[in-house]
């Protein structure tokens, strides 16, 4: 199997994690896939100081990946809630949290109710409508 070339500026990995910036981004989105929530109950969440949650609720309302609306006007404040590219980014936070469990030995979510076991993610393509093998899944900056 051919090695993958590592991220260079330009490439997609590159500009997802530009668009991400660290840890604390993740864990807003995290918590916000369950629906929207307000400031407090984000911070007891996500366990960010306050000044940390600020910058980053900021970075990620630029970034289209998080809007806010206000509920009260004095003092203004606001309810969080992910857009649908952070929406997007959230399903992909799926996978990345299977890893993590699966290394810790923890459960993996989300699980078949019926059955009980850790659901896998796999490729698909849906023009052939079948599973793609790691032999015929290329990346596009890998072309």
């Amino acid at each position: 199997m051919p090695r993958r070339p590592k991220p260079v500026a330009g490439s997609p990995l590159r500009a997802a994690l530009d668009r991400i910036g660290d840890r604390w981004v993740l864990l807003v989105v995290d918590a916000l896939a369950d629906g929207p929530l307000r400031f407090g109950e984000l911070a007891d969440r996500v366990g960010a100081a306050p000044n940390i949650l600020t910058d980053r609720l900021r970075r990620l309302e630029v970034e289209g990946l998080v809007v806010a609306t206000p509920y009260s006007e004095r003092p203004v404040r606001f309810t969080y809630d992910l857009t649908a590219s952070g929406r997007e980014l959230a399903t992909a936070l799926v996978a990345l949290a299977g890893w993590g469990a699966a290394a810790e030995g923890a459960p993996v979510e989300p699980f078949h109710a019926v059955c009980g076991t850790g659901i896998e993610l796999r490729p698909w393509c849906p023009t052939c409508e079948r599973l793609v093998g790691p032999d015929e899944a290329v990346a596009a900056y890998d072309l």
